[in-house]
């Protein structure tokens, strides 16, 4: 991927990964995470998800690549890739990173679902939650999967050209008509791609009862006409998180104040 993100770059392993990250910034600490077949290179070189705003208004901002995705070593194990596993993964960089204190969190779609599956297994370990382009999610999440597993076969069975034509003659969500580079070929280890998409077709968000017993401030960040990311999954938890705030992008430009808009939820 071409574009790198800014900040200092290192790894550490925990859970048997060795999760790349990219630390900026000082002060209490953000934990930022990526949406599926996403990492950061890809988010820089598209200019999505830039949350540097974050670390410039006084927080230690660290994105990191999921299993699998990015820099990070994965593994072969399509269980591996369901959100609730990526929560654990999650809460182990919390704790080698911030072992004594809560940490807030950001997360991107398959990054809202790990955030989400975390703080309702662990609230103790979580002060704020950004949760933004929430997914596909209970009654929508089934015809999903099925989209994932057919990608998965068709990574398994179709050259490297020919996918390229069929993604470049895929619907684009309006907000994101005229991105350059968009949609991005997956930044995920080549060996791994069907496992990744495969374990996402296995997952799902925690149950709405559980959601609704977050006391977390919460600020949700969703963008319009992406039938993957539909407003209905956003307003379904705005609901059900008590005090939560939401937000719906309707335009390119305005989906770029989301670093803004978080820094500004943080910084209270």
């Amino acid at each position: 991927m071409n574009g790198t993100p800014s900040g200092t770059s290192d790894d550490v392993e925990v859970r048997g990964i060795d999760f790349a990250y990219t630390d900026l910034g000082h002060g209490p600490l953000v934990l930022n995470a990526h949406g599926l077949s996403s990492s950061r290179a890809s988010n820089a070189a598209l200019g999505l998800a830039d949350f540097s705003p974050v670390a410039e208004a006084g927080r230690r901002l660290i994105s990191y690549d999921a299993r699998g995705h990015g820099a990070s070593t994965g593994t072969p194990v399509e269980a591996h890739y369901t959100w609730d596993f990526l929560a654990e993964d999650l809460l182990a960089l919390a704790q080698h990173f911030s072992a004594d204190a809560p940490v807030s969190a950001i997360g991107t779609s398959m990054g809202t679902g790990t955030i989400l599956h975390a703080a309702t297994r662990r609230p103790d370990r979580f002060s704020r939650l950004v949760l933004t382009a929430p997914p596909t999610a209970w009654e929508t999440r089934a015809g999903q999967g099925e989209v994932y597993r057919t990608m998965a076969t068709l990574f398994e069975t179709t050259d490297p050209g020919t996918l390229a034509e069929m993604q470049a003659q895929a619907p684009v969500p309006p907000i994101f008509s005229g991105l350059e580079g968009y949609p991005p070929r997956p930044d995920i280890r080549p060996e791994l791609i069907p496992t990744v998409f495969r374990g996402a077709a296995q997952t799902d968000l925690p149950a709405p009862e559980s959601i609704a017993g977050l006391r977390q401030p919460t600020l949700i960040l969703a963008w319009a006409g992406d039938p993957g990311h539909p407003v209905s999954t956003s307003e379904k938890l705005a609901e059900a998180i008590a005090g939560s705030q939401l937000h719906v992008s309707e335009s390119h430009d305005d989906l770029l104040t989301w670093g803004e808009r978080a820094a500004a939820f943080l910084s209270v």
